[in-house]
């Protein structure tokens, strides 16, 4: 608390208090808001870096359910017993695991190795400011391993579905429309999770992978029944 001396009109001296409380309020409030802010921005989660495994995990998922539906699909219009479908599905998930593995690899292996090589040049040549140097060290760059691990696995979990649910069914006609459900439910969880990790549209991103698996289930069925008119069975 803070006074300060006012003459009155008697010539005396009048003391007049001032409270410094609300001021020290006022900084207290900016205090506390810069270090709410900075809390948050620590707490604020990269969602460009997460698109990283995100996109292989996805990608790999989708990859694997499509592909394997397809092949069981495209079996299954020219084959009616079980077991063909099963072991088209089961060799179709393992080479497509293997295959999506080494790609990924390849592929952020080589991003790793451009922005790793770009990072080097910019800090030897000195032409970036502190704060750019700063933020180089602070980037996290792709992990190949990561990518090839969370791919490959992604994809074995996708071919699993149509495999599982074409298992226990002896009638034809029945096993090819479980394939078809049950593809066409996995598509929208995988769709729902991608849009719920990377905060997209759900509705776009559903519409999406569920449009794209129909699509390639429906070609392969097709052009594989085209086939058998032709005799080659």
């Amino acid at each position: 608390m803070v006074s300060t001396k006012n003459h009155n009109n008697n010539g005396g001296v009048l003391v007049v208090p001032i409270n410094n409380k609300h001021e020290k309020e006022e900084q207290n409030k900016q205090t506390q808001q810069v270090m709410t802010k900075e809390e948050e921005e620590d707490k604020i989660i990269d969602y460009s870096e997460r698109a990283q495994w995100l996109r292989a995990a996805v990608m790999g998922a989708t990859d694997g359910l499509v592909s394997v539906a397809s092949l069981m699909l495209g079996v299954g219009a020219v084959r009616t017993d079980a077991k063909p479908m099963l072991l088209a599905g089961f060799a179709g998930s393992v080479a497509g695991a293997c295959s999506m593995a080494i790609g990924e690899f390849v592929s952020v292996y080589t991003q790793y190795e451009v922005e790793l090589a770009q990072i080097k040049r910019k800090m030897m040549s000195g032409a970036g400011s502190e704060e750019e140097d700063v933020g180089m060290g602070k980037k996290v760059l792709p992990n190949p391993l990561k990518a090839a691990l969370a791919s490959a696995t992604s994809y074995c979990l996708g071919a699993v579905a149509p495999l599982v649910g074409a298992a226990f069914i002896r009638d034809h006609r029945t096993r090819i429309m479980v394939v078809l459900a049950v593809a066409t439910l996995a598509l929208f969880v995988f769709g729902w999770i991608g849009s719920v990790l990377g905060k997209t549209p759900m509705v776009k991103s559903c519409a999406r992978v569920l449009l794209g698996g129909w699509m390639a289930m429906a070609i392969t069925f097709g052009l594989t029944k085209l086939f058998a008119f032709t005799g080659l069975q």
